[in-house]
């Protein structure tokens, strides 16, 4: 597995009156090139959790493996772990800072003494990857575009490191309809082009997750409360109730019909899901 955690356990303020332990006794793995998405209510640990990660919160108990290399060992360097693991932070637009989108792109790159020639292939290559055009888009400010395109050239600014691991911390926060789209079709995109590239999506939207993820796991408490794939996790409505989540609207709604009598098959997650099997109950009710 690409990432192995053993009894990780972490607490904010020890010794002083407002200790809290963050992360309880973590036991995970997760395989090269899953696609997975992380859930809990707000407190229930999950960005301490992808925070460990790329070390930017040192392991003060337990074991992280990535690549098969205990982060913590002595010796370990965390440029290396932050080359391999890239984080994308809520909000990441804030951090944009060059005058152009291509320069933005290219300081990661840069700071890698990498050649200019592999720097424009980067950038290049990662600008495709967000669904931004190279030729009419490199020397724009990254200040003049919208929400959903800014946080794209953020996006694409950490792609541009070629991580092994992409951590997207609540990507779509903040942003209209449409940004919310161009980001969520983009993180497809991603997905499917680089198979090997193992992509966790931290989000409190579950019609997010039940339409993009192969793996949910869920947090409550500081522990994993869930892991599963999205049917299993959103079959257990009352369960994911207990701590304070909730499941696609679309899925609520066909539930409902469900207990009514009409003939749902299975845990509906997504519309398409839902207007197929309707239609197909109407075909059977009026013999069409």
């Amino acid at each position: 597995m690409q990432i192995k955690i053993e009894n990780l356990t972490y607490t904010y303020g020890t010794g002083t009156p407002f200790e809290k332990k963050a992360l309880d006794n973590i036991n995970l793995n997760i395989n090269k090139g899953e696609f997975v998405g992380i859930i809990g209510h707000t407190g229930s640990g999950k960005s301490t959790f992808v925070q460990h990660l790329n070390g930017l919160i040192k392991v003060q108990e337990g074991i992280i493996e990535i690549e098969g290399k205990n982060i913590s060992q002595k010796g370990y360097v965390l440029k290396t772990l932050r080359q391999n693991v890239g984080l994308v932070f809520q909000y990441p637009e804030y951090q944009l800072f060059e005058e152009t989108i291509e320069k933005d792109i290219a300081y990661g790159p840069k700071n890698l003494n990498l050649s200019d020639d592999e720097i424009l292939v980067r950038v290049k290559e990662s600008m495709n990857y967000v669904g931004l055009n190279y030729e009419e888009m490199k020397d724009r400010s990254p200040f003049e575009l919208s929400g959903g395109q800014k946080r794209r050239v953020a996006i694409a600014g950490v792609l541009a490191m070629r991580p092994k691991i992409l951590i997207l911390d609540e990507p779509t926060a903040g942003l209209d309809p449409k940004g919310r789209d161009e980001i969520l079709n983009q993180i497809v995109k991603l997905h499917k082009e680089n198979s090997d590239m193992t992509l966790m999506v931290v989000s409190h939207s579950m019609e997010d997750m039940a339409k993009l993820v192969d793996r949910l796991i869920v947090f409550s408490k500081g522990k994993i409360f869930k892991d599963g794939n999205p049917k299993e996790i959103f079959s257990d409505i009352n369960s994911l109730e207990s701590v304070g989540l909730g499941v696609p609207q679309i899925t609520s709604c066909m539930e409902v019909l469900k207990k009514q009598g009409f003939d749902i098959k299975g845990t509906v997650l997504t519309v398409e899901d839902a207007k197929r099997q309707i239609i197909d109950i109407i075909k059977e009710k009026t013999n069409v």
